[in-house]
């Protein structure tokens, strides 16, 4: 038989205020494509399905047409839910869904109820079968109690959920042969983060080593936006979508896994078509508005960084005339290190007249200093206020 494992779907989500909507339906359409050509059996979805608790109802909408679409193209689904989604709502109705072919794994009870598929159609009751098990994200505050961990630690509660997997292994392994895929959102040791990956612990604080998923055939890890190996078994499929251009660089796809009755087999990538391209410019204003070598940029999603040594006029009108989807603008003076490093006030105190006071200003809250135009204007101002008898 044959898996597919995606995660992070994160439906409902926006691009720097852009809407991504039309974009997930894409991909839901090449996801079903896929597995009608491919003929997958199951399709994994280790967490983060919607991108809020509460996604609105075009979205929860989307995830229904894409369930139809994939339980029509001939698989199941297995899903889990992430630190994104509420596990309750995510979850309601799993037992009328699982009739349908989709089976979800939300709850701490369900850890150690698997998906069953028997690997032998000769022998579909004794002989050797595949476990699919789901760790759903667990916030340790929340279940350690539960689990029976005094310590509320990723680590503790992560062991104690792995703990009862393989117990629910051992007496299912002394009957028949059976092979182990594990679903788990969490932040696993090894693993790159990206930046659209909210609140996670940086550091190694917060991550769980991948000793605990030793013994299993294959570990679909969630949370993390990169398609990754950190070993033969344990793998992230990473974000089907890029949410953040700190993901300009990332391959997006998914891993399909083969499954025989002797085990996992091959493992291959699944490329999926972004929608977008994502740029990451760095320069002067006017080499970025004339130069060749970015002209592939004009049609995708642009953060620019101007390192002009001051801040250009109009910057994000006069760029958005060559690169209309600039969406982050960000600035970087060149020799901005050797400026002085007196303060604000400290200048305020130096200024020599009412127009010094007015351009210092200007500079200091938009970055560049007023021109020969800007001060002239300033200075007439101030003439008149001097000439109506205000005093300064």
């Amino acid at each position: 038989m044959r898996l597919l494992h995606t995660s992070d779907w994160h439906l409902g989500r926006s691009f720097h205020g852009v809407g991504m909507l039309d974009a997930q339906r894409a991909f839901i359409d090449q996801l079903v494509s896929f597995v009608r050509d491919e003929s997958v059996d199951v399709v994994l979805i280790a967490g983060d399905v919607y991108d809020r608790a509460l996604p609105g109802v075009d979205v929860v909408r989307l995830l229904d047409d894409a369930l139809v679409g994939l339980t029509g193209a001939g698989a199941q689904v297995v899903l889990t839910s992430g630190n994104h989604d509420s596990a309750i709502r995510l979850g309601f109705a799993s037992r009328l869904l699982e009739r349908g072919g989709v089976h979800l794994r939300t709850r701490l009870t369900e850890l150690d109820q698997p998906v069953l598929h028997p690997l032998d159609p000769a022998d579909p009751d004794a002989g050797p079968a595949l476990a699919i098990y789901g760790i759903p994200w667990l916030e340790p505050r929340l279940v350690a109690e539960q689990l029976g961990v005094e310590t509320a630690s990723h680590f503790e509660v992560t062991r104690a959920a792995t703990a009862r997997i393989r117990e629910d292994l051992r007496v299912r392994s002394a009957a028949r042969t059976v092979h182990s895929v594990v679903l788990a959102h969490t932040f696993a040791s090894g693993g790159i983060s990206s930046d659209s990956e909210r609140d996670l612990s940086i550091g190694g604080v917060g991550a769980v080593p991948l000793d605990l998923f030793d013994g299993f055939g294959y570990t679909a890890l969630g949370h993390l936006h990169g398609r990754q190996e950190l070993s033969p078994s344990v793998r992230y499929s990473g974000s089907p979508l890029a949410y953040s251009f700190s993901e300009a660089q990332h391959k997006k796809g998914s891993w399909l896994v083969d499954v025989d009755a002797d085990g996992i087999g091959a493992v291959r990538e699944v490329p999926w078509e972004a929608p977008r391209t994502l740029a990451v410019l760095r320069g002067k204003l006017e080499d970025l508005l004339s130069a060749e070598e970015f002209v592939w940029a004009e049609t995708a999603y642009c953060q620019i960084t101007l390192t002009d040594a001051q801040r250009p006029a109009r910057a994000m009108e006069r760029l958005r005339s060559r690169f209309p989807d600039t969406l982050v603008l960000g600035f970087d003076p060149e020799g901005a290190g050797a400026a002085p490093t007196t303060s604000y006030s400290g200048r305020l105190a130096e200024a020599e007249d009412d127009l010094s006071v007015c351009c210092g200003f200007l500079e200091h809250v938009r970055g560049r200093a007023a021109d020969d135009a800007e001060a002239a204007v300033l200075a007439e101002a101030l003439e008149t206020v001097r000439l109506e008898g205000v005093s300064l």
